[in-house]
């Protein structure tokens, strides 16, 4: 196992030890015998993005507990959507001695040198659903199929819309993405762009502000705000004299924030329905404005299951062995392919979420009152 800390205690008390086994009639290969496969010890630094999202807040307590409970001591830090203080938090944990990190990069173009700093203390790291780019430190990518999250995306406001029965439309609809620096939202864009673009070019989907390229639609920082704010300008200057019939939003958070819009426009009345629009995460707020009839999906991700992967990636990789992987080609982050294991994404809407996620265990029915 890999573990600097337990091989430096070694050699600083290596000579009274054998003097002790000595004096006990025992040699240093006989009495105790030293607890073999276990974490012997070992600390993992955690680095989280924020406090501000429900869903980091559960993936940092999910990936805790898996890792504590196959022995482990853990540093878990936030860094509250500031790259700067990310980095700084992780410089720390090197300086710390942990040994291994898992990262959930704010700015995935901002870790270069601190992740040098990792390879050169012999620290493995973890990517952690946000595939970190521009490094050959990163050993190892635990995520969903992202691009699989958006066809789901994409899929539901098809169906819902009613466009594979044959209703031509035209329907409006508005495109939004995530951070243009968190490198999933090109996957889940581009997802979900397969299966509209060919409807938009046909033009039974109209996207009436004629914002449809990646950089024009972007949600800095995922924020709700930023998305109220532009979907309010939207309403405004597209909408005054229609409809808006779907909203694509790669993620809840972002999602309240356009149905706060709408509501301030007047949608959510029997005059004036709300449109579909969908989600991610499974966050609870979201998960009750879909029960209401509000929001109308959300792409369901496991996080206990993503934090299962990332702290056995991180298990095997300690005792020198390969991890699990099932994908070793989709993710070049620009300086290497980084081996991953992706798991499956649910859609769920007012149909299924019961089964899925009260049925499933992810949440209690009184969790969603």
């Amino acid at each position: 196992m890999r573990n600097r800390r337990a091989a430096l205690a070694a050699i600083a008390s290596a000579a009274s030890l054998a003097l002790t086994l000595t004096a006990c009639g025992q040699n240093s290969e006989g009495g105790s015998e030293e607890k073999k496969g276990g974490a012997d010890g070992a600390t993992i630094g955690v680095a989280m993005p924020t406090k501000s999202s429900e869903r980091w807040i559960s993936d940092g307590a999910n990936v805790v507990k898996e890792l504590k409970s196959k022995g482990y001591e853990t540093k878990l830090v936030y860094g509250e959507d500031d790259p700067d203080q990310q980095v700084s938090q992780i410089e720390n944990m090197i300086t710390q001695g942990v040994d291994a990190l898992i990262v959930a990069a704010i700015d995935n173009k901002s870790l270069d040198n601190v992740l040098q700093q990792a390879k050169d203390a012999d620290i493995p790291v973890i990517s952690y659903d946000r595939l970190i780019l521009g490094t050959e430190n990163v050993d190892y990518y635990a995520s969903f199929d992202n691009e699989k999250v958006g066809e789901l995306q994409g899929t539901y406001i098809v169906d819902k819309l009613g466009l594979e029965d044959g209703k031509k439309g035209p329907f409006s609809i508005e495109l939004f993405a995530g951070s243009n620096d968190d490198n999933n939202t090109k996957y889940f864009f581009q997802g979900a762009m397969n299966v509209l673009k060919p409807y938009v070019d046909k033009g039974e989907l109209v996207v009436r502000s004629k914002q449809t390229a990646l950089n024009q639609v972007t949600t800095l920082r995922w924020d709700g705000g930023t998305a109220q704010r532009r979907m309010d300008d939207l309403l405004t200057s597209s909408y005054r004299s229609t409809r808006v019939d779907a909203v694509l939003s790669p993620y809840d958070g972002i999602s309240i924030g356009i149905l706060s819009a709408l509501k301030s426009d007047g949608y959510g009345s029997k005059a004036k329905p709300m449109p579909v629009v969908t989600g991610q995460d499974a966050e609870v707020a979201s998960v009750k404005s879909i029960i209401t009839g509000e929001q109308t999906q959300t792409v369901y991700k496991d996080l206990r299951q993503l934090a299962k992967v990332a702290s056995n990636m991180v298990d095997a990789v300690l005792k020198d062995k390969k991890p699990e992987v099932n994908d070793t080609k989709s993710y070049d982050n620009g300086a290497k392919v980084v081996p991953a294991f992706l798991l499956q994404p649910v859609s769920v809407d007012k149909d299924n979420y019961k089964e899925t996620l009260v049925d499933g265990g992810y949440y209690t029915a009184d969790d969603l009152k």
